[in-house]
């Protein structure tokens, strides 16, 4: 079976929420409501880099693809609008391939409720690019800049599952639906609280947001560095906490006390550590040795093993 650039535009305007008006150069995003901010995100996932094909199953990919954008969205307090889509696909996967992974995708804007804006579509000798730009509004921005010394900062899922589940794939174990193993799913099928961060955006309390996607002690290390804070993590903190991505938890500072925040926003947080005044390192931890400036163990986007 066959399927070149017009079947796979076909399938794209008879599947996904809002395909039935893309006849057009450009698409066209809906009005803001008065008082919002129109805000964009973007990512790219490289095949080899980022995921394997024979570990990946094509529709969780294409639920992961939108999940992670849709993720920023969320933890900059913004609702979703719509997305463009952009595939670069190799002569390696086939017609079944491409119509998984375009069902993921078509799963994911339904679970969100957005359309399809526009997109393109390309071939290439080998390997497999996709990428994802979406659109949202907010009435207030969570910005990584407004971090307060004496805030802690909290996630609302627990951390390291996904570099558990990249480690077991390593290993040779394989996704299996009927028997589905759940740091596999933290790795293959990521579901982010989405709609969380427009909840945290309401409470004045919250300061700051960011979306665990590359790792803590590279994500809190933006933050930091962002408010011009330190950050002293918390000592309980294990390696593979610090160091595991693609967790895509709401990461926040706040000044309001924890178990106040867990009543209002109905679900159990971690503290993970508190912000100080700037000194000689933006992030401080005490893994048993007195406290030391932590460095940077996350993943490399440019480093040649995959993700």
């Amino acid at each position: 079976m066959t399927f070149d650039e017009g079947a796979i535009i076909h399938h794209i305007r008879a599947r996904f929420p809002g395909g039935a008006d893309l006849h057009d150069d450009c698409g066209l995003l809906p009005e803001p409501l008065v008082g919002e901010r129109l805000l964009v995100t973007t990512d790219v996932m490289e095949s080899g880099q980022h995921f394997r094909l024979d570990w990946h199953p094509p529709r969780l990919l294409g639920r992961k693809l939108l999940a992670v954008n849709l993720s920023d969205l969320d933890a900059s307090g913004a609702r979703p609008l719509g997305f463009t889509l952009t595939l670069a696909l190799g002569r390696e996967v086939g017609a079944d391939w491409i119509l998984e992974l375009l069902e993921g995708l078509a799963e994911g804007a339904e679970a969100a409720g957005i359309p399809v804006l526009g997109g393109d579509t390309v071939g290439r000798a080998e390997g497999v690019g996709l990428g994802v730009t979406a659109y949202g509004t907010a009435a207030r921005w969570l910005r990584r800049d407004h971090v307060r010394p004496g805030d802690r900062l909290y996630v609302d899922q627990p951390l390291g599952a996904s570099l558990r589940g990249l480690r077991k794939l390593q290993a040779g174990q394989r996704w299996d639906p009927a028997q589905p193993d759940p740091d596999l799913a933290a790795h293959l099928d990521p579901r982010p609280h989405l709609g969380l961060g427009r909840r945290l955006a309401d409470l004045r309390e919250v300061h700051a947001c960011i979306d665990l996607s590359d790792g803590l002690s590279r994500d809190l290390r933006m933050l930091a560095e962002a408010s011009g804070v330190s950050v002293r993590l918390a000592s309980d903190l294990a390696e593979d906490e610090l160091r595991g991505g693609e967790d895509y938890a709401r990461c926040f500072a706040s000044d309001a006390a924890q178990a106040d925040l867990e009543a209002r926003l109905g679900l159990g947080l971690r503290c993970v550590g508190q912000a100080l005044e700037r000194g000689s390192a933006p992030l401080l931890y005490d893994g048993g040795q007195g406290l030391r400036p932590l460095p940077d163990l996350s993943f490399d986007h440019f480093a040649p093993e995959v993700r």
